[in-house]
């Protein structure tokens, strides 16, 4: 029997809703075999405060190693890398391993603001990493802080900033539009057309891992061989599923659904193509 393989690179969750908790559950739900590198583990501490506490980089290495050599991987995914030494030691496993299908989830902010990614990681990230990328997935705030605080308000300036993303390097961009009013408005840009992937704003908070589980969706995707639109369109669809039947659990905000695609389906996505005829100025 031949299953498809997808690689995690990302903090460990421990709300489980998130991270590779997050990637693992989808790569199971899309039927891909899912492995994970745990490059920071994110949980309060009752007694300092703290809230990430990073892996040694010999840790990481031995992960990927033991993945690598042991399993294979048609994908990888990257997600919260937190540290510049991080980065670049992921940038040259990345390009030892041969694996050409590459999702780089730029995690810099999380759900309540909280920063993900140390302010010298920045310029690794945007020179080393996303040139690698297959896709990248930032959010409003992540795609504002590659363009140096460039003002995302519309769906107009979602397109101005994937053409800017993808002259860093990236085959695609995805910009994710979730914090638009109105319709959850997605746009994905190739380098030569737009696509609008839209789908209903559902009333709820509870969207804990959102963009850790969109970007795992398209990962599995590439690994079983979809092109890059299949493959977001799909996972659009998955997350939508997913916002759509999210819970909460004690406090805080609560999770997608992970199992809601499976369950249920999703035909609310509805997907536009247009040109690239958009100012960059």
């Amino acid at each position: 029997m031949k299953v498809s393989r997808a690689l995690t690179i990302a903090g460990s969750a421990a709300r489980g809703g998130a991270g590779i908790q997050a990637d693992i559950k989808t790569f199971q739900e899309l039927d891909v075999f899912g492995t994970s590198a745990i490059t920071a583990i994110v949980a309060k501490s009752p007694h300092t405060g703290l809230g990430i506490f990073p892996q040694s980089v010999e840790a990481i290495e031995a992960q990927v190693h033991t993945i690598l050599e042991d399993i294979g991987a048609d994908a990888i995914k990257t997600g919260m890398l937190f540290t510049h030494e991080i980065i670049i030691n992921v940038v040259r496993w990345i390009q030892q391993s041969g694996v050409k299908n590459i999702v780089v989830d730029p995690v810099m902010i999380g759900k309540i603001g909280s920063a993900l990614l140390k302010e010298d990681a920045m310029e690794a990230m945007r020179t080393q990493l996303i040139p690698l990328a297959t896709i990248i997935t930032p959010n409003m705030p992540e795609a504002s802080y590659l363009l140096d605080g460039m003002d995302l308000n519309s769906v107009e300036d979602l397109k101005v900033a994937a053409k800017k993303l993808h002259e860093l390097g990236p085959r695609y961009v995805l910009v994710k539009g979730g914090r638009l009013e109105g319709p959850a408005i997605d746009v994905l840009f190739d380098g030569e057309q737009f696509y609008l992937l839209e789908a209903p704003r559902f009333d709820t908070i509870h969207t804990n891992g959102a963009g850790c589980t969109y970007s795992a969706a398209i990962t599995a995707g590439l690994a079983k061989g979809q092109t890059v639109p299949e493959a977001v369109i799909e996972a659009k669809k998955f997350i939508s599923a997913g916002i759509r039947h999210s819970f909460g659990f004690i406090q805080g905000v609560g999770p997608a659904y992970h199992a809601a695609y499976g369950k249920y389906g999703e035909t609310g996505v509805t997907v536009t193509i247009e040109s690239s005829e958009v100012s960059t100025n």
